[in-house]
């Protein structure tokens, strides 16, 4: 699994360690259509998450930006990774207010099934 490098939008990937494989978001998602590039990046991380029996957290708390079509493919990562059993830790930064609203309202996809897990730092 390689990082990713797209306009100002970095995540960088670590793992699968102690069956995690870790997704650190860095600099700003501002692309109008990120799902080109996302959506095969985030088939790869499936595909070892699966391979790995690993879950996947994604630390979002140095990213500086992101846009509604970013929030949108997160949405359908979400989902994606519900589909497949693979359990997604989200984390985020919740002194920033642009961030606690997103991530806030992406609570509503958390489940009893414990798939989804979003904390505060």
């Amino acid at each position: 699994m390689k990082d990713l490098e797209f306009n100002e939008l970095n995540i960088k990937v670590g793992g699968p360690e102690n069956g995690v494989i870790r997704l650190n978001w860095l600099g700003k998602s501002n692309d109008r259509q990120p799902r080109t590039v996302l959506d095969p990046f985030f088939q790869e991380i499936t595909a070892g998450a699966q391979q790995h029996s690993a879950k996947v957290e994604m630390h979002f708390e140095q990213l500086e930006y992101f846009n509604s079509s970013t929030i949108t493919t997160i949405i359908q990562v979400i989902q994606d990774f519900r589909a497949k059993n693979i359990g997604l830790v989200i984390l985020y930064n919740g002194a920033l207010k642009w961030q606690k609203l997103s991530f806030e309202a992406l609570r509503i996809f958390e489940k009893s099934d414990k798939l989804l897990e979003i904390k505060t730092l």
